[in-house]
């Protein structure tokens, strides 16, 4: 029982030393959390339950033994988060403030992706390499990107600032800011010199481009099958 005892109280000191941290260092994270999800009621609900929230934590713990030369460390923390979180961030990613990681479950970020300011990423995305280059391989998202559900964002591409990535999309190209982004493989929605007001998380009615090619190609034919039944009466 003394055993038992010990280990729940280590257990229960180290929650509450975690989450002080995290109230401390992740305030940031934890302001777009409140912001971007209806469902965060406050901020000592979100430092203690969001799975996102801790992925960052140890991540930035990762991250900090990684620039420290301790690779080894970086990536057993890493991989005890992902143990943890389902959130799988390689210590070599380079994150900026605001990041928002929602649900979580089955998000990778590879070990050459940079992500900007104000990211929110889905659960079941990837931002993954192809092949077996070295050296930058992972892509580059801007600030203000939404990545919708299950996308996958793959090689030594650039995001720019205000894209929004549809769900499941797969995206192999550069994308210029304030566009969007939906299908396999991504086709873009271009939204080129105007201005996106704050971050728009309605990433599941982004415009198809390939569908409004279709429908417009289709109001043609119609309009052409009416002028051929006129001319022939």
């Amino acid at each position: 029982m003394d055993a038992l005892w010990s280990v729940f109280l280590f257990l229960l000191v180290w929650v509450a030393l975690k989450v002080v941290l995290i109230l401390i260092f992740l305030g940031g994270e934890i302001e777009a959390a409140l912001e971007r999800d209806p469902a965060a009621t406050n901020g000592l609900t979100v430092a203690l339950t969001y799975p996102g929230i801790h992925a960052i934590f140890y991540y930035r713990a990762a991250r900090a033994l990684y620039r420290a030369g301790l690779r080894f460390l970086a990536r057993a923390v890493s991989q005890f988060g992902r143990w943890l979180t389902g959130v799988e961030i390689h210590p070599g990613a380079v994150i900026g403030r605001g990041l928002f990681i929602d649900h979580g479950m089955g998000v990778v970020i590879g070990e050459t992706s940079v992500i900007g300011d104000n990211v929110t990423i889905f659960q079941n995305v990837t931002l993954g390499g192809t092949g077996k280059e070295k050296g930058k391989r992972h892509p580059t998202l801007g600030n203000n990107v939404v990545v919708g559900t299950g996308a996958k964002v793959l090689g030594n591409i650039r995001i720019g600032d205000n894209v929004s990535i549809g769900a499941n999309a797969v995206v192999l190209r550069d994308v210029p800011s304030n566009s969007t982004v939906v299908g396999v493989p991504g086709r873009i929605s271009s939204r080129e010199g105007k201005k996106v007001p704050g971050i728009n998380l309605d990433y599941t009615s982004l415009p198809d481009p390939l569908t409004q090619a279709l429908e417009k190609l289709q109001h043609e034919i119609d309009k052409i099958e009416t002028e051929l039944k006129d001319f022939g009466k």
